[in-house]
């Protein structure tokens, strides 16, 4: 892998990055409603002069090509302004809620990827069997069912009829003071449903993409001499048509990273999740520019990191890329 190409997705990665802090700005100063009402509504009072000045502190009054020079100057020092609700510094919140968000997705996206193509693995074993017509069945289903939906199936299940987990919140609350290892176990109790209702719709997806995938490249003269030479199923499976059925594979849960962060919003709402998706949905009910803001650039950010670590590794699994 060359210098250049990760200088070019770098470089295009910061004139994506501008384009959405361009974007994001003007579509939210675009909408109805003067957030000076809601804050001055806040303070329990909404007069003339109150929201004059209002807008005179957080730079309301100033024409909207002028805000948007100021934010993005900000946000290239850091600085991504002050929450009108909060009263705190944007980067602050998001520092404090980003870390959940990424355990959420992440976690999500580690259960959807490997629970999804090892079924998929094993239904392209035998396409016409059992397994093959189940992994086909659930997908259908897991991709049809709303994420909520399932949040809250799971929400009913296991807080009344199978109480194991918990069923919201990220952590107990008498185990706060307690050893880094008891409270790393009681996060990842907490962790179980959540991370399962955000995984599932893609798993689905994932198992049935690896089986077409794999029932493709299980056809191809390189899989059939590796049976000839008498290699074992399951290194023909794993070793040599995995790594070549799995180029789609990673194409595809790069492109789904930004789903993931978007649904994990709902996921986060359900299971009363203290991510980013909480943070910015409490504020868009209070029309918290800054904030919401922030959270859409961090958002941002993420997705496209995430396409670059696709990219490369992309360029890893495939030699034929490796020079270009």
């Amino acid at each position: 892998m060359s210098l250049s190409f990760l200088s070019r997705r770098l470089a295009y990665g910061l004139l994506l990055m501008l384009g959405v802090v361009i974007l994001n700005f003007l579509l939210i100063r675009l909408a109805p409603g003067d957030p000076a009402v809601v804050i001055a509504g806040e303070m329990g009072g909404a007069t003339e002069e109150m929201l004059e000045s209002i807008r005179e502190d957080y730079g309301l009054n100033k024409p909207v090509l002028t805000q948007l020079w100021i934010y993005i100057s900000g946000v290239a020092t850091g600085n991504l302004g002050e929450s009108f609700f909060f009263n705190q510094p944007v980067s602050s919140l998001i520092a404090a809620r980003v870390g959940p968000t990424i355990l959420l997705v992440i976690s999500a996206q580690i259960i959807s990827i490997v629970l999804g193509v090892f079924l998929g693995v094993i239904a392209a074993r035998k396409p016409n069997g059992v397994m093959s017509a189940f992994v086909s069945v659930f997908a259908t289903i897991g991709y049809a069912v709303p994420v909520f939906w399932t949040g809250i199936m799971l929400i009913i299940l296991f807080a009344s009829a199978i109480p194991i987990f918990p069923v919201e919140g990220m952590q107990s609350v008498k185990l706060r003071g307690a050893p880094f290892l008891t409270q790393a176990l009681d996060v990842a109790h907490h962790l179980v449903l959540p991370a399962f209702t955000l995984a599932i719709i893609y798993l689905a997806q994932y198992a049935r993409l690896s089986r077409a995938s794999m029932l493709e490249v299980l056809g191809s003269d390189y899989i059939r001499t590796a049976r000839a030479k008498g290699s074992p199923e399951r290194s023909v499976l794993f070793k040599h048509a995995l790594r070549n059925a799995a180029l789609p594979i990673l194409t595809v849960a790069g492109l789904q990273f930004g789903n993931l962060i978007s649904g994990a919003l709902l996921v986060e709402t359900v299971f009363n999740w203290p991510g980013m998706g909480r943070l910015a949905f409490e504020s868009i009910l209070r029309r918290d520019y800054p904030t919401i803001m922030g959270v859409l650039f961090f958002a941002s950010a993420m997705v496209v990191v995430a396409n670059i670590l696709t990219d490369i590794s992309y360029r890893w699994a495939d030699p034929r890329l490796r020079g270009r």
